[in-house]
């Protein structure tokens, strides 16, 4: 019997894979989803869960935040349409959230598989039938296509949506701005002039910058420069 060949693994810079799916809010083309926008895939194990709600629950509390930076969220597992329909109910009471952002069903694993989304660590995690759940993978992609940040998170430990969301701050402000981000940054402290700018066109740029060492010169940035658009 012919082993199914593995997908190539997925990089920071490699475009996010096409496909089809069901989801809470019809069926999509995620390519025509993610359209001009930003978008955050996420997974996780199971629905009816208890790190899982905590989690459905604060990714849509946190909802508008992504929304005012152009961001739409969409989740998934690999449970049913029905299964994840019910389960938002027990999120939404839970939380006191409204999730509105949709939640892929991927029973038979298609996507989880594309995206290497399956636990190969935790043999215990898995369904009825001894198959490995889906574990919590979080992916940013940007408006054209391409993977900014990969992260994965074992079934035991909840995310940090505040994280994920300050990411989002980071690549875009970074996008804008010939800047990278320092450890801890958030929104408003000074950033770091991308080390491919000569001292020369960073006076340019950024008249208020300082130099701590010749590779680490830090500037304030304007707010109206770091706002989504």
């Amino acid at each position: 019997m012919a082993t199914k060949e593995r997908p190539a693994p997925l990089r920071l810079g490699s475009i996010a894979p096409d496909f089809e799916a069901e989801t809470t809010i019809g069926k999509i083309r995620f390519h025509d989803f993610i359209d001009d926008n930003w978008v955050i895939l996420f997974s996780h194990p199971e629905d009816y869960t208890p790190v899982c709600t905590t989690e459905l629950g604060a990714f849509a509390l946190l909802e508008p935040e992504f929304t005012k930076r152009g961001v739409k969220l969409i989740g998934l597992s690999a449970n049913t349409i029905g299964s994840h329909s019910g389960w938002i109910k027990d999120i939404n009471e839970i939380s006191g959230a409204n999730l509105t952002f949709p939640i892929i069903g991927d029973k038979d694993r298609k996507i989880a598989y594309l995206y290497d989304m399956l636990d190969y660590q935790d043999t215990t995690n898995v369904d009825s039938k001894g198959i490995a759940f889906t574990i919590r993978s979080v992916f940013i992609i940007d408006p054209k296509k391409t993977i900014r940040l990969i992260m994965t998170y074992p079934a035991s430990t909840g995310r940090n949506t505040a994280e994920v969301l300050r990411v989002v701050d980071s690549l875009q402000t970074g996008d804008k701005n010939r800047i990278t981000t320092p450890i801890n940054w958030v929104p408003g402290d000074d950033v770091i002039v991308h080390p491919a700018v000569s001292n020369e066109l960073a006076k340019e740029l950024f008249p208020n910058f300082r130099i701590v060492k010749p590779y680490l010169r830090y500037t304030p940035l304007p707010f109206e420069k770091t706002s989504a658009a």
